[in-house]
């Protein structure tokens, strides 16, 4: 089976590059740095001639509201034009888990779009929507931050480990495509600002953290479910004590 990932070079696009390769499938990583560039369509056409499945991990470079979402329409309609003309038989896409219900932020309003016109096209299509990953706990308290102090919303939270991410998505692609959704989050469950918390102390790092109900998270008020899904889910096998130790 030939796979095309967009995104191959970034976090989840290598660890799923090489979970595919290990299962003996022809994989080709295609991303800007090696000429195939999804938002301008550059190199698109080319790196799916003969492409069995389209994985789709990549992301924008700004969360910038205008930029972000200029940056998933634009790709998903190049790359839902090219896959069609190279009879992709699944188009399969990395999303986020709230993308469907936390309308403050500007990347999870660009999200759904994304999910929108994968949904609309003609192509047959799984979207795995993940929770926040485990390597992304230092950009959360650092934006987070003010004047040395970390205010984090209590709601709910459910990280998992990226490497979860990335063997789901390969289980996903030696699959029948779903033609829906499915949400993937990490074995635990506790608030944000307690998930920060106890990642910082593991790390020695002595900033504070106040659980703080009107915080923001990147320009969105949570509610209790905060980034957590609400209903049936796929559990990550990681626990974050294992992966603290392991990183």
């Amino acid at each position: 089976m030939k796979v095309v990932i967009i995104g191959g070079s970034g976090l989840i696009g290598r660890k799923l590059g090489a979970i595919l390769k290990s299962q003996g499938h022809d994989v080709v990583s295609a991303s800007p740095s090696t000429g195939v560039d999804s938002v301008s369509g550059k190199g698109v056409t080319e790196a799916l001639t003969g492409a069995d499945v389209l994985v789709d991990v990549s992301n924008s470079p700004s969360f910038e509201e205008h930029a972000v979402l200029e940056f998933f329409r634009h790709s998903t309609e190049n790359l839902l034009h090219a896959a069609k003309a190279a009879g992709v038989a699944h188009y399969i896409a990395l999303s986020v888990v709230g993308a469907d219900r936390i309308r403050d932020s500007a990347y999870l309003r660009a999200k759904r779009v994304q999910e929108e016109l994968i949904e609309a096209a003609t192509i047959p299509y799984s979207i795995l929507r993940a929770t926040q990953f485990f390597e992304f706990l230092d950009a959360i308290a650092q934006a987070g931050t003010e004047e040395g102090i970390i205010h984090l919303s209590p709601s709910k939270f459910q990280p998992v480990a990226a490497d979860d991410v990335a063997a789901t998505l390969a289980n996903i692609a030696a699959a029948a495509p779903k033609n829906s959704a499915v949400e993937l989050a990490g074995p635990e469950a506790s608030s944000l600002a307690e998930f920060v918390r106890s990642y910082l102390s593991s790390k020695g790092d002595p900033r504070k953290v106040i659980p703080d109900p009107d915080a923001k998270y990147f320009g969105a008020i949570l509610d209790k479910d905060g980034l957590a899904p609400v209903a049936q889910f796929i559990p990550g096998s990681i626990r974050f004590a294992d992966w603290v130790r392991a990183s």
